[in-house]
């Protein structure tokens, strides 16, 4: 799943490609222009339902997937405890 950082960057991403500054998107969005900043900074820690208005109004949409876990590769944690 994606992070919040993640998150606020391809809405801050389509907000510029439909020619909105945050001010415009807030007040399509129904709510204020600090909002917008703090989701777009990865900072946002309010309701689903005001991230759902401002993803929707920039074209996108939440996707919940299974949780998908990173490891690294054999050789690279081989490589940590290299004695050399």
């Amino acid at each position: 799943m994606t992070n919040r950082i993640e998150i606020g960057k391809k809405i801050a991403s389509a907000r510029v490609e439909m020619g909105l500054n945050q001010s415009e998107l807030a007040q399509r969005a129904r709510t204020h222009r600090t909002t917008i900043s703090e989701i777009e900074n990865g900072h946002f820690t309010g309701s689903h339902g005001i991230f759902e208005r401002v993803v929707d109004v920039v074209g996108l949409q939440f996707n919940v997937e299974p949780k998908k876990h990173n490891f690294p590769k054999w050789e690279d944690i081989e490589a940590l405890f290299n004695d050399e």
